[in-house]
């Protein structure tokens, strides 16, 4: 398989620094190959504004018609497409960051909003006319996986936990990222309590990446409801034979 690693942590020398290094050793040791994109040490710019479109017409500007119109004419940002022509080359997409205030750093949200343009992640139209969204999107095909860390214990992530199921926290990155540009997205991978892990924690963090990363090709996605499946009507509103008497993320699976 090939590989992209998107990295979003600021220190080399921290857990994610070190879970990354056993990471893609382990790619190595599988034969697969494999690309990092480690923001902050490339300087990511994560803010979209005016800089992006030089010769954008005068008066209010329309970022995702502007990156729309830039992508189809190949005048995207250096930076812009070489993340782009990583994702095309790509079979799966490991995101890895720790959790802060229950999602990603500002970095990687930046790195969302200048790379996955319409036209190159989403906004494509089917031979049937239909927008391709939700598990067929312009990423389609492709495997995407979330590698974090939290400093609370597991028990608070569990499904009565204070902080949420950890699926259901993720699920605009799962769903509302992952799925809705086409990507299979499998079960995020955590490493819980890092804030006071041990050096035996620590192992055992490092074996179960291992496992995953060797079964990167052939874990289970989250079974995702498809827009263009049947299961949606024209409102986008999940049909009432489906998931009767539920409400919430959780009825989407």
């Amino acid at each position: 398989m090939k590989v992209l690693w998107i990295f979003a942590h600021p220190e080399q020398r921290s857990l994610n620094g070190s879970l990354m290094a056993e990471g893609l050793r382990t790619l190595d040791a599988l034969g697969h190959e494999h690309r990092v994109s480690d923001l902050y040490a490339m300087g990511w710019k994560a803010v979209v504004d005016a800089d992006d479109f030089k010769d954008a017409p005068p008066g209010r500007l329309f970022v995702g018609a502007e990156q729309e119109r830039w992508y189809a004419r190949g005048e995207l940002g250096d930076d812009i497409r070489r993340e782009q022509e990583k994702i095309a080359w790509a079979d799966a997409v490991v995101f890895q960051f720790p959790l802060w205030w229950f999602g990603p750093p500002a970095i990687l949200k930046g790195w969302f909003d200048r790379v996955l343009v319409q036209g190159f992640g989403f906004g494509l139209q089917g031979p049937d006319g239909r927008t391709r969204r939700y598990g067929d999107g312009g990423l389609a095909g492709k495997r995407a996986l979330i590698v974090t860390s939290v400093g609370a214990r597991e028990s608070g992530f569990g499904p009565r936990g204070i902080h949420g199921q950890l699926e259901e926290v993720l699920f605009p990155l799962l769903h509302g990222t992952f799925w809705y540009t086409g990507m299979a997205a499998l079960p995020p991978f955590v490493v819980y309590g890092a804030d006071r892990l041990t050096r035996e924690g620590h192992a055992r963090g490092v074996a179960a990446l291992r496992e995953r990363l060797r079964t990167l090709g052939t874990t289970a996605p989250l079974p995702y409801r498809h827009e263009n499946g049947g299961e949606y009507d024209e409102e986008l509103v999940l049909r009432p034979r489906f998931a009767p008497d539920r409400s919430g993320v959780g009825v989407h699976r």
